[in-house]
């Protein structure tokens, strides 16, 4: 292998690929009240700090997340509509009725356009609502449940499971705080047509208003977003975006002991992440990062290499350094090469960092040479060390 070395100076920490999370060597730490909780960088996807991240909690209505999900899904398929009238069942009405939990008060008997019921679900946190919506995604909320579960593990969810399609306490409906915070990033990447539905303060059904339950959005800079939670077993949780600028971060929380302490907490980490972190951009996809590559045996003597994906790094304002890049490819490449192909990848190392790498793909189709070219193009080599 021939490492190509160049570097970009004062950057070093996380790199995104997609939509999934890199975890730098050494999340900056920063204590919290939560029980458990995590921070990351939007489009990074870097960790800004964690504290049990991974461990299974009890999400409460947080988990409507993945109800949302499930229906922004359908509308954007096209399989459903806004205006799409939904029955209110006497199961799903019985059910949350009696309850004590949060409604939207839809009468038992009645229709509820999609629409509202997303906003019952997203602004009033109506668990009837997600009762609707579930019965009539796949004829019952078990069903429905078994659904989130399946779903989330093609988004990237490692551990959820869902049992019902509120968050209403249920044994064995778990989810992580990183399950959230990607859950989150999903919403807000996947639909971004539908994700302003998060920042309405206010609805008013049936005749009554209620307003937005997020904290954040009455209070902190840029917050646009996305749900709160509460039961006994759970205690006050969040999960909460927060964009300024070109920055957005996502804030996942649990395990609060009250609404006041989860105002102030996710308020005052929120002013943590913004004042120590920030995004730098390394590369966009197609980016040409090696603009000649040697090509053996080729109509073309080198082809550019260029960075398959967009690479952010997300770091602590107070830690940058002197990073070093380096392409790593085994040169001369032989032809025939195809644009497209992965021919070699990036290599991003710093101290204290998890080395990180991203792949370099041909820019450009290059053929190969014909028996008499390829004769005289190695003996060329042989005899000068010309290359071709």
């Amino acid at each position: 292998m021939m490492p190509q070395l160049f570097h970009r100076p004062a950057i070093a920490a996380a790199i995104l690929v997609g939509l999934g999370l890199f975890q730098p060597a050494e999340a900056q730490s920063i204590e919290t009240a939560a029980k458990q909780a995590i921070i990351i960088d939007f489009a990074s996807g870097s960790v800004l700090m964690e504290k049990n991240a991974d461990e299974l909690m009890v999400p409460s209505s947080m988990s409507k997340l993945m109800t949302v999900y499930m229906v922004f899904d359908k509308l954007k398929s096209g399989a459903w509509k806004s205006t799409d009238l939904l029955p209110v069942s006497e199961t799903a009405w019985k059910k949350h009725f009696k309850s004590g939990g949060s409604l939207m008060f839809l009468p038992v008997n009645s229709t509820a356009s999609v629409g509202d019921l997303l906003k019952g679900v997203v602004i009033q946190s109506g668990n009837d609502a997600c009762s609707v919506l579930a019965e009539a995604y796949a004829g019952s909320e078990e069903a429905f449940a078994e659904e989130e579960t399946r779903k989330s593990r093609q988004i990237g969810l490692t551990r959820s499971v869902f049992r019902n399609a509120s968050g209403w306490p249920e044994a064995g409906h778990v989810m992580t705080a990183r399950d959230l915070s990607v859950l989150a990033r999903h919403l807000i990447a996947d639909f971004p047509d539908y994700y302003t539905l998060f920042g309405q303060m206010e609805f008013v059904f049936n005749g009554i208003k209620q307003g937005n339950r997020n904290p954040l959005l009455y209070g902190t800079q840029g917050a646009d977003g996305l749900k709160t939670g509460h039961t006994e077993e759970g205690g006050y949780g969040v999960t909460a975006s927060i964009k300024r600028g070109n920055r957005r971060i996502i804030i996942v929380l649990n395990g609060m002991s009250t609404m006041k302490e989860r105002a102030e907490e996710s308020q005052r980490l929120a002013e943590w992440a913004f004042r120590e972190w920030e995004t730098y951009p390394l590369f966009k996809a197609g980016e040409v990062v090696v603009p000649d590559a040697e090509v053996w045996l080729g109509e073309a003597g080198t082809v550019p290499l260029a960075a398959k994906g967009d690479i952010e790094v997300s770091l602590p304002r107070r830690a940058r350094q002197e990073m070093k890049v380096s392409t790593v490819y085994t040169g001369p490449l032989p032809a025939p090469i195809k644009a497209g192909t992965e021919l070699g990848k990036i290599v991003v190392t710093a101290p204290g960092m998890t080395t990180v790498e991203m792949p370099l793909i041909a820019t450009a189709d290059v053929a190969k040479l014909g028996f008499g070219g390829r004769i005289s193009s190695a003996l060329q080599r042989i005899l000068w060390g010309q290359k071709k």
